[in-house]
């Protein structure tokens, strides 16, 4: 089965598809006026469906930079999550950006339109409808918080940079788009001591060359308490012999090693 349903799974692989983009968008995030937390819970709740996040970018809120990177992430044909940017002050460019880039016109959306209704009434207009007025040939997703939705075109996920409205959008988001269809990773981690880093670099290759089915990554830690962490990630009964196989590798250079419960 293939994990993202839309017109575009045809066309791009399935670990593509297993492996989303993240974009939040907005100068107060840059500026360091808010701190993101997107990231973190994103990474989190792929996890556990089994999916593994491909990137992540942070944005301002410059029109011309926004087009930019939607011109590329629509060439690429990846799924891309989107926080941020879609509100109706003049610094929300998201929609328009993402139009632009794909060279398409802003619509408003009949759906939208009833939904923002829905919530203010009269008050919806002239300004609250401007939320509804989405790339040409979107899709909604609903907001069960306050009834002002997003948007999905051409897999990108245009959601709201609150974490209260735009968490129960992801969900939503997750359930009808990226249902969980693989095992989650494996991580299996070892520490070094009084190790140089280098001297574990031909021992990681010969493992990297026997197992290219797994992720295998070096982690040092200086000052006090140095110490190198290396990790194996991967999926399935591989990772614990590529494990095995790193611990053979490290006891036969003569170096000490012990297991970590992660990385």
């Amino acid at each position: 089965m293939r994990i993202f349903r839309t017109e575009e799974a045809g066309r791009m692989d399935e670990e593509t598809a297993y492996c989303p983009g993240l974009m939040v968008i907005g100068d107060e995030i840059l500026s360091g006026r808010r701190a993101d937390a997107h990231l973190p819970h994103v990474i989190g709740r792929l996890r556990e469906r089994g999916l593994t996040l491909a990137w992540a970018r942070f944005v301002g809120d410059d029109a011309e930079a926004l087009i930019g990177q939607f011109t590329q992430t629509l060439a690429e044909g990846r799924p891309v999550l989107c926080f941020g940017g879609i509100g109706s002050t003049p610094d929300d460019r998201t929609r328009q950006a993402l139009a632009r880039a794909a060279g398409v016109a802003l619509d408003r959306h009949p759906d939208a339109v009833r939904e923002i209704e829905s919530r203010f009434g009269a008050q919806a207009w002239p300004i609250r409808v401007l939320m509804a007025d989405w790339p040409q040939g979107s899709t909604m997703v609903p907001n069960p918080v306050n009834r002002i939705p997003g948007f999905h075109f051409r897999g990108h996920f245009a959601l709201p940079g609150f974490p209260e409205l735009a968490w129960p959008m992801l969900e939503w988001v997750l359930e009808h788009h990226f249902p969980p269809c693989r095992p989650p990773e494996i991580l299996r981690c070892l520490r070094i001591e009084g190790v140089a880093e280098s001297l574990v670099v031909l021992p990681m290759r010969r493992v990297a060359e026997r197992f290219p089915q797994v992720r295998l990554a070096s982690l040092p830690r200086l000052g006090s308490d140095a110490h190198i962490l290396l990790s194996v990630r991967g999926r399935g009964v591989i990772v614990e012999s590529a494990f095995e196989s790193l611990c053979a590798e490290l006891t036969g250079a003569g170096m000490a090693w012990r297991s970590c419960p992660d990385g």
